[in-house]
């Protein structure tokens, strides 16, 4: 079974309609894990609403907001992870119907998957979350029309999927296209590096610090571009403060495995 371990902070709307758009997947062998990092009731409340008709189970891991400690609620939802592949995916994230079985596809032992986005601007983002319902037809009904009107960024990798192979593996680490908010590993490999490093607090570079261990304990990492995109929604940018420092210390492991 796959665990979606969703990560999310302080907006509902978003979350709803993440939830939703995973409520429609077209392969309903997984799980969700909610790792909230300190949200406000209004998260619990949204999740309570379509807790009791959704098609899998919910679970729910919450902590208080003491700044930006992702890493620690995701190692959580790590433990808890009943499936034995984890699909990490952010809440103000939408997912396409084939989302977990692009992803399922992908899934091969002794592999991590970093997956892809589509960023929505900010006008198409507040228009859809003005819907009372995520609804993925009415969407790509339109997909052209947000492309030449700048509302998405990519066009093709929506309309043509692609499928498994060794052209995906990449043959070192690269910082470029590692996205927390969509990226996929086994829970034996995540385990065995004993996951997040808890200790990098603030927004910037635990994921790439998480998939820089995963290949250093000899796992491939695998592009999974032109199959997995999710919708990103537009958001400000997070206090970045932190991520120089979180930047310098994944640097200084690179250096200190190149020695």
């Amino acid at each position: 079974m796959i665990s979606i371990l969703l990560a999310t902070y302080n907006w509902p709307q978003a979350l709803k309609f993440c939830l939703e758009s995973l409520s429609k997947q077209a392969d309903l062998d997984f799980e969700v894990i909610i790792a909230d990092d300190g949200s406000t009731s209004e998260t619990l409340e949204v999740i309570e609403k379509l807790k009791s008709n959704f098609p899998v189970p919910i679970t729910y891991l919450w902590q208080e907001d003491q700044g930006f400690r992702k890493t620690r609620i995701l190692n959580q939802a790590i433990a808890a992870a009943r499936g034995d592949y984890l699909v990490f995916l952010d809440g103000d994230c939408l997912t396409q119907p084939d989302f977990v079985a692009r992803h399922r596809q992908l899934a091969k032992p002794g592999h991590l998957v970093t997956g892809s986005r589509v960023l929505l601007n900010q006008t198409l983002t507040t228009h859809l979350l003005n819907w009372p319902h995520w609804d993925f037809g009415r969407f790509s009904a339109n997909l052209l029309k947000h492309r030449l009107s700048g509302g998405i960024n990519k066009y093709w990798p929506l309309k043509i999927k692609l499928g498994d192979g060794d052209w995906r593996n990449y043959q070192k680490f690269v910082w470029r296209r590692i996205k927390g908010c969509n990226m996929a590993c086994w829970k034996q490999d995540a385990l065995a590096i004993h996951g997040f490093d808890e200790s990098m607090t603030g927004w910037g570079h635990e994921d790439a610090d998480f998939v820089f261990r995963l290949q250093k304990n000899q796992i491939v990492r695998k592009s999974g571009s032109w199959s997995t995109e999710v919708f990103h929604l537009f958001h400000k940018i997070h206090d970045q403060s932190k991520a120089a420092e979180n930047a310098q210390r994944v640097r200084e492991k690179i250096l200190a495995k190149a020695l």
